[in-house]
């Protein structure tokens, strides 16, 4: 037996050996469970999760699978994901073991998640993420059927719903923001560059080169538990040097100016993501323009390079991403069809004579 009476504490512990997923043997020694029941459990479920046994639960899984996923994802990134699966996947299959868990049952979940009538993008995130969980289980702990890959995905992507401003519309809301005050150059550089929030909040005067007219993006920032943090971008493509228009280059020299010799280490815009959307979005309700999110101007940025026949290779390395079928699949519908045209040079390229129709 494993498991002992603490005649002091009038509690129970467990003290067992056992062998984890490298092979490697251990000992573990764990106190204050209530019944011994409940520390033999302990120990069952434990010696599941050590050696990855895939009749493990569900909810033991998803620490292995961040334990695993932690040197590869951005720590806001796994606090998000995290968050959606604690609140949302968790309560319906934790204590579900992995190799139970049948297509069926992520119908099910699906039907639940309708019924608390969140958006289509994020019920797509949530599929996203427990489409990963057991996309990691069979990939590197040999989980024989994956329920995920038999079912539908819920939620569309956000290209769905993608909200973006014409020229136009820019320019009436730029015009009410004072040109000389930090919102102005950050709607700019936004708009004008394509660069994510991010990325635009973690700037610094070393950054920017205006021999070259070019901004280096090398680290994004966000806030978390009440701190700061400055850390890589979301990918290693994302690392990339953008080439800015003259104009937008001579604004940021004029506030540089103003800013009286800031440190080259300091942040340009020393302001949180959530202060940067409510100063838009009170901009957005002076000019009288649709609202759209801070992430939007990205999407602007690429559509108005579209309007103006940039080709998709070239919209791909201005916005750092991993693969042009990430640039295809998110603004692909943005592009006009070109089929009427096709159809017309084949057309006239059937009647055309070849040079040497006539020789036998």
């Amino acid at each position: 037996m494993s498991a002992y009476k603490d005649k002091k504490q009038g509690t129970w512990y467990v003290s067992f050996r056992y062998v984890d997923w490298t092979g490697e043997k251990k000992q573990k020694l764990k106190r204050g469970f209530r019944t011994k029941k409940e520390a033999l459990e302990y120990e069952t479920e434990y010696k599941r999760k050590a050696s990855a046994d895939m009749d493990m639960e569900l909810g033991s899984f998803v620490e292995i699978y961040f334990e695993d996923k932690k040197n590869e994802l951005k720590p806001n990134s796994i606090r998000n994901k995290k968050y959606m699966i604690a609140t949302h996947i968790i309560p319906y299959f934790g204590s579900r073991k992995m190799n139970d868990v049948l297509p069926a049952d992520i119908i099910q979940w699906q039907n639940a998640i309708h019924e608390k009538n969140l958006s289509n993008t994020y019920e797509r995130m949530l599929q996203n993420q427990i489409t990963a969980l057991f996309n990691h289980a069979q990939k590197i702990y040999n989980l024989q059927n994956n329920p995920c890959k038999k079912v539908r995905k819920m939620g569309k992507t956000d290209a769905d719903k993608m909200e973006f401003w014409t020229k136009a519309e820019y320019d009436q809301f730029i015009s009410v923001i004072d040109p000389e005050s930090d919102n102005f150059l950050m709607a700019e550089i936004l708009f004008w560059t394509g660069m994510r929030e991010g990325e635009m909040l973690a700037l610094n005067p070393g950054d920017i080169d205006l021999s070259s007219n070019v901004i280096h993006i090398s680290k994004t920032y966000y806030r978390a538990e009440k701190r700061d943090i400055i850390t890589t971008p979301k990918t290693d493509t994302s690392i990339r040097s953008i080439t800015i228009p003259e104009f937008l280059k001579e604004e940021i020299r004029a506030y540089l100016n103003r800013c009286y010799a800031l440190p080259d280490d300091e942040r340009l815009f020393p302001i949180v993501a959530r202060t940067l959307q409510k100063r838009m979005t009170a901009f957005m309700e002076k000019a009288g323009v649709k609202k759209i999110r801070i992430h939007d101007f990205r999407h602007s940025h690429v559509a108005y390079l579209i309007n103006q026949g940039v080709q998709p290779l070239i919209i791909k390395e201005r916005l750092g991403h991993k693969d042009i079928k990430i640039t295809l699949n998110t603004y692909g519908h943005l592009y006009p069809s070109q089929q009427k045209e096709v159809a017309d040079l084949l057309d006239t390229k059937r009647n055309e004579k070849s040079p040497d129709s006539g020789n036998c």
